[in-house]
């Protein structure tokens, strides 16, 4: 038997990466290029500075961002390293899953709902 999902193998260190909500957003933002911390919360809206500062830390701290300082001023930007670009396939697989049964996931939850079926936490 295959144990694939014990705590120290690799899958489940891919899932944990992509289980942050928004490390996966963040990635997918960097993909056409660098972009400065105002400019990358400009274009997630709905985050937080501190929220946004804790999601790019961990990203760099995983290998998947990197930071650059923009010379002599205190602005740095933000750019997916090589190892972050290898998400983006993955990343957009869950997006077209998300498009093409969305719809499916929230019907059964609102039919899970109005039976009285929720789900413990």
């Amino acid at each position: 038997m295959n144990d694939v999902f014990l705590a120290d193998c690799r899958a489940r260190l891919a899932f944990d990466l992509m289980a942050n909500t928004w490390n996966p957003v963040v990635l997918w933002a960097l993909r056409e290029g660098p972009l400065r911390p105002a400019e990358l919360r400009r274009r997630l809206g709905g985050i937080s500075t501190k929220v946004l500062t804790e999601t790019v830390r961990r990203l760099e701290f995983n290998g998947l961002v990197s930071r650059r300082d923009c010379g002599r001023t205190a602005k740095v930007e933000y750019s997916l390293t090589e190892l972050g670009t290898t998400l983006l396939a993955p990343i957009e697989a869950f997006g077209e899953w998300a498009f093409r049964h969305g719809d499916e996931v929230m019907a059964a939850q609102d039919e899970a709902g109005a039976e009285g079926r929720f789900p413990r936490i």
